[in-house]
């Protein structure tokens, strides 16, 4: 670039936890490099925080920090939220948006709940609303699925978008540790809250899965259509049976299209070893999308963490700030298609489902009967002796089956004499 740069592009900061932090520090060690690549100087307007008494990173200037949030928004050019939740969030950002500012914004749980609010406002307004690190931290997913892919159909994203559930089910795998074990390690390492229920029960999949599905699919897919289920009931059994098969369990957020609809959901799923999901550990994310023309692409890599994080914020910061300098606006919000979001009960998967059962003739044949009554076609049965001298366990893998079937043949299997308890029902995912 040659000749002066612009004016400076003010930026505020809403939030100093981790990534707050991080944020703060790349715009300040970065500056003159940011400055090239906007075309102007990015400088930092300040920090929104409750409690300007609180000690805080030696990187945030003490002078930048505020608690009058109103003042320091009117004062930006670009207002970054990094707080999380979603109040007062929301209401800043709208303020925000009304006052002409760019946004950038890493909560997934916003968006996921208050999202078409906060694009026809930034529509309306002109302004940008960018969101890269809301949906894997560091992996570069927002972009690609807006923007390079805009001229193809994806057709199918399996994500692992949950870095604490990824690293539980890792741990569970490799060492053969229990999940309450390694729950509490993980909250001593610090990937999982004191309080894990948002990550263990997929309600921080589920949010994501609801951004991926708007952009993939061109029309709003809110939270309340992602179905949800998490993986405190995966048991070291579970996982056991899962490496016998050939396979890794992992907590995937699923969205794919059907010829009658979308449908959008977050679970435990057995994927195949030889799946490049399977090979995803501790707490990275990866994120595997079907498109028609590109095909399979795999993106991979850190998803949570402040300075991950905080890359993502600031590549958004880049283009948001460059906007500003140079003129232009990103992309709209893209929700032209109108599909129907598909329960769950429409959906079909292969399933694994694992049971103990009085070992006696004619057995077999019971239960093969029920699933086949039902319309369930079995794959693979394998028959374990269990510790009772009468009992055994099965372990049977069905064909692909609408789950709505799946649930009449276990209520079927339930009412069986030769069936002592069903164990586990594990999706087949990835094959």
């Amino acid at each position: 670039m040659s000749g002066a740069l612009k004016d400076p592009v003010k930026v505020a900061v809403l939030g100093c936890g981790t990534v707050g932090t991080q944020v703060v520090r790349l715009l300040t060690e970065q500056a003159d490099d940011l400055a090239w690549r906007v075309g102007a100087p990015v400088t930092l307007a300040g920090v929104y925080v409750r409690d300007t008494s609180v000690p805080r990173d030696a990187v945030v200037p003490v002078d930048a920090l505020t608690s009058d949030a109103d003042a320091l928004i009117a004062s930006a050019d670009v207002v970054v939220e990094v707080m999380g939740g979603l109040e007062p969030a929301r209401t800043m950002i709208l303020k925000a948006i009304e006052a002409g500012a760019g946004v950038v914004t890493a909560n997934k749980a916003l968006l996921a709940a208050h999202g078409p609010e906060l694009y026809e406002a930034a529509d309306a307004a002109g302004v940008d609303l960018y969101y890269e690190a809301a949906v894997a931290g560091a992996i570069p997913i927002v972009r690609p699925v807006r923007e390079s892919l805009a001229g193809d159909h994806i057709t199918r994203i399996l994500g692992i978008v949950n870095g604490t559930t990824n690293y539980v089910l890792d741990e569970m795998t490799t060492k053969g540790l229990a999940y309450g074990d390694v729950v509490a390690e993980a909250q001593r390492l610090g990937y999982a809250e004191a309080d894990p229920t948002a990550d263990v029960e997929g309600f921080d999949a589920a949010a994501k899965a609801a951004i991926l599905a708007s952009l993939a699919f061109h029309q709003r897919v809110a939270l309340d259509d992602v179905h949800r289920e998490g993986i405190s009931t995966v048991t070291k059994d579970d996982v056991a049976a899962a490496a016998e098969s050939g396979h890794v369990i992992k907590l995937l957020a699923i969205a794919e299209r059907a010829a009658d609809g979308v449908a959008v959901r977050v679970h435990p799923a057995l994927v195949p070893l030889s799946h490049p999901l399977a090979g995803v550990h501790g707490a990275f994310n990866a994120v595997f999308i079907e498109a028609e023309a590109a095909g399979e692409l795999m993106f991979y890599g850190q998803g949570a963490g402040g300075a991950p994080t905080a890359s993502a914020v600031l590549g958004d910061i880049v283009s948001v700030a460059r906007h500003r300098a140079q003129g232009g606006r990103g992309p709209l919000e893209s929700n032209y298609a109108d599909h129907p979001v598909l329960p769950i009960e429409a959906v079909s998967s292969r399933f694994q489902l694992r049971m103990h059962v009085v070992d006696r003739p004619g057995m077999l044949a019971s239960i093969a009967s029920t699933l086949g009554n039902r319309g369930v076609s079995i794959e693979t049965v394998r028959q374990k002796r269990a510790q009772h001298e009468n009992h055994a366990e099965l372990v049977i893998a069905t064909h692909r089956a609408p789950e709505s079937d799946m649930a009449r043949v276990l209520e079927d299997l339930t009412a069986l004499d030769a069936v002592l308890d069903i164990s586990s029902v594990l999706r087949i995912e990835g094959e």
